[in-house]
């Protein structure tokens, strides 16, 4: 396995730093040495990393804003969810082109690492799990499917961009993310959390949202850290140019194991899947005020509860009718060997929200 480790300081540019993924990159590129710049349109960034300011929709923005970063690593892990698939390709895929299009002049970048996901074998959320799907655990070689979708969108900018200006890439494909961010609710671990902490205020059981499928079946998800550390390795390894990877943590659980664990550790009952989903959208809709008054009890950092927990998104991820299952197999042989418990995973960031006064 040979190293291609940049020459000394090395330069990384995280595209969507405030994210739930950039967060983590960020914060393991500072920690390696790496001179780190997060781009985020808020100008927040990870202790240690220069904010960048900037709309990806803006090119010359985008130009002003990175002039002189002269990134050798770029991570672009930063999306925007649109009304329709077609406003999701037009957006997010001129997101990528409008970030290498403004840093191609310097001609400093290396390796360009693209997160994206599932929905790269599942379809878009027009025609999510529908159709000719391939069979599961997902294998990256598998080809595209036939509906439109804004990942290939993406990949079709990062491609035609390396073969322009000589870099490498590697696309990351993730399952549901666990991990630490703050100011950002599109968290699985932190909106259960949430949705637990306001069950035990309110004396009600934790009950399952999801599918009878989510509840019974196998399933997998990817550690937000495990995420950055892929990402990293396959920019300064020439195993991991140029490819596309599947990124989970490497085991397998059921939701009917787990939730019992999580139940018990916030010192709620709970309720498996009965019947029919109880989507969070639904059964949270009056939560504000609760958690408004949790925070203030506890001296939580944030009262506001649409920054903490993402409903829809959670039931979306627990809601799936279809199985999900990613590969690893391509990145072990390449050499990334990177694995978590994906039990521990959660709970391990449930500890880190209570650290930081997100949590009680």
């Amino acid at each position: 396995m040979t190293s291609t480790h940049p020459p000394s300081p090395a330069r990384a540019l995280v595209v969507g730093a405030t994210g739930i993924i950039g967060q983590a990159l960020s914060t393991q590129l500072v920690e390696a040495g790496w001179t780190t710049f997060g781009l985020s349109r808020s100008g927040g960034a990870a202790d240690g990393v220069t904010p960048v300011v900037a709309d990806l929709s803006d090119l010359d923005g985008l130009r002003t804003a990175l002039e002189g970063v002269d990134p050798e690593l770029v991570a672009i892990t930063a999306w925007t969810r649109q009304e329709t698939e077609a406003e999701n390709i037009a957006v997010n895929g001129a997101a990528v082109r409008h970030v290498l299009a403004a840093l191609e002049p310097s001609r400093s970048v290396r390796h360009v690492a693209l997160m994206t996901g599932l929905k790269h074998y599942l379809g878009p959320f027009e025609a999510y799990g529908t159709g000719d799907m391939p069979d599961t655990p997902f294998r990256e070689e598998e080809p595209r499917l036939d509906h439109p979708n804004f990942y290939y969108a993406q990949e079709d900018e990062l491609f035609d961009s390396a073969r322009r200006t000589g870099h490498t890439w590697s696309v990351h494909r993730s399952h549901t993310v666990f991990g630490f961010a703050t100011g950002n609710a599109m968290n699985m671990v932190l909106t259960i959390s949430a949705y637990a902490t306001i069950c035990r205020e309110l004396g009600r059981p934790l009950v399952f949202p999801g599918s009878e499928l989510q509840w019974n079946g196998v399933t997998d998800v990817t550690d937000a850290d495990l995420l950055a550390e892929q990402i990293i390795w396959a920019a300064e390894h020439e195993a991991g140019h140029d490819q596309a990877f599947n990124i989970a943590n490497g085991d397998v659980f059921r939701w009917r194991s787990l939730w019992p664990r999580i139940a018990e550790h916030f010192g709620v009952e709970w309720e498996g899947f009965e019947g029919a989903p109880r989507p969070l959208e639904t059964a949270m809709a009056d939560s504000a005020e609760t958690w408004r008054r949790i925070a203030e009890q506890h001296g939580l950092v944030e009262p506001d509860i649409d920054r903490v927990a993402s409903w829809w998104h959670t039931d979306g991820d627990l809601g799936r009718t279809v199985e999900s299952l990613t590969d690893m197999n391509k990145s072990r042989a390449a050499g990334f060997l990177g694995f978590r418990d994906s039990r521990e995973s959660f709970f391990h960031h449930v500890e880190r929200y209570r650290a930081a006064r997100v949590l009680p």
